[in-house]
């Protein structure tokens, strides 16, 4: 899937002018936390299982493949067969070699996050296969001809109007108003019912592999996923090795974590777990199930010094939290994985190079490792990046010339605190009227968006050796009196 993330700058740059999302996406940086929040207090045990989820997590990396071995290993004796793709190509070419060996022409297809790392949606439907995206956002956005612009909630960025709009102008239902969001819905069940119905093959992605006994756990609110994996007579499971877990039991402690990071639920509408092709009793089900386990880079980034972002349970938490994917939404990261998770993912997934911005977009709050469920460290992991873009000169030359300049000052205190001394007070004597500036030398990319408040008459040195001096004398005062 071509990637943009090089021009991050001026797409958030663009976001930050559309008032109408940014509007959206202000409700979403409020209510999102406090939902999050109210979930995790009425959970004693997050995090104690946070620390058990990530031990079990870690093991499984450490022996990741044993653990895939096992898992393929029980999948093929459930009647499943077992793909490993190198790349997002192979990945795609295997993908449309099942559908072409069963003839199909309709695939319905539920939310992937891997399938659009890949690009898949438009590969098969190159190869002529109609592709219908089935989870209510990715249909949304898929009519819209978008992308996804949250990794749970594929169409936060467009309002009932739009998808009002979007609806009318793609159904051939003839006049009708919409007025209500059940109305949307309803109309989108009625369109989506006639592709469950006549899907040859149905895609969908996993939350977890379960080695002990080759299950794949997936969870959904809508139900889509089971409709996708049970009605069409066969059905392809596309995921990344690194879902695996070990037992059934890790799957469902990571379960706990997930859905209340991700949506504030203590449970969604449907878990599901899926064993392989129909059995002779069965009444329903696929007579055929594959399995298409992604690598793409995961294994060198297992081997290397980011290895904690494979424990990512793509809950989204760190995106709802960060105050830069709130400010400017998931387009502008111009890839798949948006926000904190996606600054780090996106760089090793593809390159530094192309998009070193990303690892800069960041203000080093830390709200994102607060939050994160799989307890990643991600601004560590978001300032090593920094560190290798520094390293490699990626970044612009007036910007490792203004660090350097910057780091040679910190280490000559006298100097620092002499050039700061004389500088504050000028500031202050300029600013000090209004309060702010609206413009400042050097400074047009914070006072583009905001004005730079005016500092009080000193440095801090210059305050609290002031202070220090009053307390002196206070002090000496005092001793003469006695």
């Amino acid at each position: 899937m071509e990637q943009h993330s090089d021009t991050f700058l001026e797409n958030a740059s663009a976001a930050l002018k559309n008032s109408a999302q940014a509007e959206r996406r202000d409700f979403i940086a409020l209510f999102a936390p406090l939902i999050r929040t109210a979930a995790v207090e009425g959970f004693a045990e997050f995090d104690t299982l946070r620390a058990h989820v990530k031990r079990v997590r870690q093991h499984s990396l450490d022996h990741l493949e044993y653990y895939l071995g096992k898992f393929e290993h029980e999948a093929v004796h459930n009647g499943n067969h077992v793909h490993f793709a190198r790349d997002g190509a192979e990945m795609n070419s295997i993908v449309l070699e099942i559908c072409q060996q069963h003839s199909a022409r309709r695939v319905a297809k539920g939310k992937s996050m891997v399938t659009e790392e890949t690009g898949l949606n438009s590969f098969l439907q190159r190869a002529g296969l109609q592709v219908m995206e089935t989870d209510l956002g990715e249909y949304i956005i898929q009519q819209a001809g978008e992308t996804p612009s949250h990794i749970v909630a594929p169409a936060l960025h467009k309002s009932a109007g739009e998808i009002r709009a979007l609806f009318q102008s793609k159904h051939d239902l003839g006049a009708r108003e919409l007025p209500e969001t059940v109305d949307l819905v309803s109309e989108a069940r009625q369109v989506l019912r006639e592709h469950f119905m006549k899907a040859d093959v149905g895609i969908i992605g996993a939350n977890a592999l379960i080695a002990e006994n080759g299950y794949s756990m997936l969870v959904t609110n809508e139900g889509n996923g089971d409709l996708c994996a049970n009605l069409p007579r066969v059905l392809i499971v596309c995921t990344t090795i690194d879902r695996v877990l070990p037992l059934a039991q890790d799957a469902t402690a990571m379960l706990r974590l997930l859905v209340r990071s991700a949506t504030g639920q203590a449970q969604t509408c449907y878990t599901s777990f899926y064993s392989g092709p129909r059995r002779e009793n069965d009444v329903d089900g696929p007579i055929e199930t594959h399995f298409v386990l992604l690598d793409n880079k995961r294994s060198d980034i297992l081997g290397g010094d980011y290895r904690e972002m494979l424990e990512c349970i793509r809950c989204g938490a760190c995106l709802n939290h960060c105050p830069i994917y709130t400010s400017v939404g998931g387009h502008a990261y111009g890839w798949v994985y948006p926000g904190p998770m996606g600054s780090i993912l996106t760089p090793l997934l593809t390159s530094l190079e192309q998009s070193n911005a990303l690892p800069n977009a960041c203000t080093s709050c830390g709200r994102c490792a607060e939050v994160c469920p799989a307890d990643i460290p991600l601004p560590d992991l978001l300032r090593d990046l920094r560190h290798e873009e520094t390293t490699k000169k990626l970044n612009a030359p007036r910007w490792r010339r203004g660090l350097k300049m910057h780091a040679w000052l910190a280490r000559h205190p006298p100097l620092y605190q002499a050039l700061t001394g004389m500088v504050i007070p000028v500031l202050n004597l300029f600013g000090r009227r209004r309060g702010s500036f609206k413009r400042l030398p050097l400074a047009s990319g914070w006072t583009g968006q905001r004005d730079f408040p005016a500092p009080q008459k000193g440095t801090f040195m210059q305050l609290y050796k002031a202070k220090l001096k009053r307390q002196a004398a206070q002090e000496a005062k005092r001793n003469h009196e006695h």
